[in-house]
């Protein structure tokens, strides 16, 4: 062993601690964060210190603790050695009876004169196994430790390579892709996004993000659009199963939250039906984050202390939703908002009731059509307005600004209609 030499090149290595023996020399707040990480790898701990922190009680039913001074003898029978104990010359005489043993030491108190060192670990857990990567800085943890939080956020961006390369059994992962913004998709989506092997995608899904997976990813395009559905739902629950099956990695991509009105449930069940691991990655839902992008809050302190969110595919039960006092948000309803305006008006809501109608929200080409129940129906058809678009029922629709329209992650201004 050589220790000490400035600039020498280091070798690095993964040790396998489970089930030996590691002596840890010190009670302190650093042994202890030495100790905790060798509990978790498996090791037979032995922590050898007069007293204990609080930190290293705790960990006291999966470690033994000899209450004295560490000794040189104690280096004997044991793996690997970390010295912590605060004192430089007890650390340096456990240190040399390690060297002399041809024992790996790592010493607390002076990494340049100790044999081995524990470099800042980042770790995720990618579903068959965990991935690890450990950064080293030339002696300067806090260098290490920011490399170490910039590869986090590397790996968590899902720019980073996770495909899996050996054979193993499949999972599907619902993600919610939000309302179509690449950057409105979550980590967690990102990262399945980077390890899968089939991606099944929806046509309000954020399609931007897919320029980003491998070549190899294969892409199955489901996209529907409202009353024309050229994939049946028992057909996408039966490409998502059969891939799994398969042994590949699928994820299906969807628009805003699998939950919220996008038939998640259906292809849930239907994986657990035919034994397929199933995860959900919930997404930011365009229930809320349209009429955001449009500045729109959906609920608004005198206005509106509840949000009703429906389907706007099919007729609504316009007496039900009459009696709603908060907002009401209709997704998808284009088509039938003639007859939903209508309807609610008929049932007793008031003529004058503030609607609008944001399409394309977070997309480019995004629009707000303003309006009362009254007359929303004759502008939206004057302007053209097609889905997908989020319509928003209730006196938090005249919140906004006439007319303006909020660019996607600029700062929104609120300003009751006149």
């Amino acid at each position: 062993m050589t220790s000490g030499v400035t600039g020498a090149a280091r070798y690095p290595l993964h040790l396998d601690v489970t089930g030996r023996r590691v002596l840890v020399a010190g009670g302190g707040p650093v042994a202890a964060r030495r100790a905790a990480d060798l509990v978790a790898a498996g090791a037979d701990v032995l922590v050898v210190a007069p007293s204990l922190c609080e930190d290293l009680r705790d960990l006291l039913p999966h470690l033994r603790w000899q209450a004295r001074e560490v000794e040189p003898a104690d280096v004997a029978d044991v793996w690997l050695v970390h010295t912590a104990t605060g004192d430089p010359r007890a650390d340096a005489a456990v240190a040399a009876a390690a060297e002399a043993l041809r024992v790996w030491c790592v010493r607390a108190d002076d990494a340049e004169a100790s044999a081995a060192w524990t470099p800042a670990v980042v770790r995720r857990d990618m579903g068959d196994g965990e991935v690890t990567v450990s950064v080293t800085a030339g002696g300067d943890p806090r260098r290490a430790r920011g490399l170490r939080e910039a590869l986090s956020r590397w790996l968590d961006s899902g720019a980073a390579p996770l495909r899996r390369r050996r054979p193993g059994p499949g999972r599907v992962t619902l993600v919610g892709g939000g309302p179509g913004e690449v950057d409105l998709l979550t980590l967690r989506g990102r990262r399945r996004l980077a390890e899968a092997d089939v991606v099944v995608v929806d046509r309000l899904a954020p399609t931007d993000v897919l320029a980003d997976l491998d070549p190899e990813v294969q892409v199955v395009d489901v996209g529907k659009t409202p009353d024309h559905h050229p994939v049946p739902q028992e057909e996408i629950n039966r490409i998502l199963v059969e891939h799994a099956l398969a042994g590949r990695r699928v994820v299906r991509l969807k628009g805003g939250d699998p939950y919220v009105l996008g038939r998640g449930g259906e292809e849930v069940l239907a994986c657990r039906a035919a034994g397929v691991e199933v995860e959900v990655v919930p997404g930011v839902t365009s229930a809320f984050a349209v009429p955001a992008a449009a500045g729109i809050p959906v609920t608004h302190r005198g206005l509106a202390r509840s949000v009703t969110v429906v389907s706007g595919h099919e007729e609504v039960d316009a007496d039900a939703l009459a009696r709603v006092e908060g907002t009401l948000v209709l997704l998808m309803g284009v088509t039938t908002l003639p007859r939903t305006a209508a309807a609610l008006v008929a049932a007793g809501k008031p003529a004058t009731t503030p609607v609008a109608v944001v399409e394309n929200g977070w997309r480019a080409g995004q629009r707000t059509t303003r309006g009362t129940l009254a007359d929303i129906a004759d502008l939206a058809r004057e302007r053209g307005v097609r889905n997908p678009a989020v319509i928003v029922v209730g006196a938090v629709a005249g919140l906004a600004e006439e007319e303006a329209e909020v660019t996607p992650g600029a700062p929104v201004a609120y300003r009751p209609h006149s």
